[in-house]
């Protein structure tokens, strides 16, 4: 594993842990594998899809943030 990946992978461990702080899980979030498909890789975390009741959660977390 690069160490590209590595700090990716700790980077969507990490916000997936702030969000489940904030009772938001986003089902599909991963690091995209075609990021490291480049010469130089450059990797993306997908955030992926969510439903209604997430979004709201994450709206939610994200103005009571921004409220600070």
């Amino acid at each position: 594993m690069t160490r590209e990946h590595a700090e990716a992978e700790a980077a969507r461990d990490e916000l997936a842990a702030a969000l489940r702080r904030v009772d938001v899980v986003l089902p599909s979030l991963c690091v995209d594998p075609l990021s490291y498909s480049y010469e130089q890789p450059s990797p993306l975390i997908e955030l992926g899809r969510c439903n209604l009741a997430t979004t709201h959660k994450l709206i939610e977390a994200l103005k009571k943030a921004a409220s600070r």
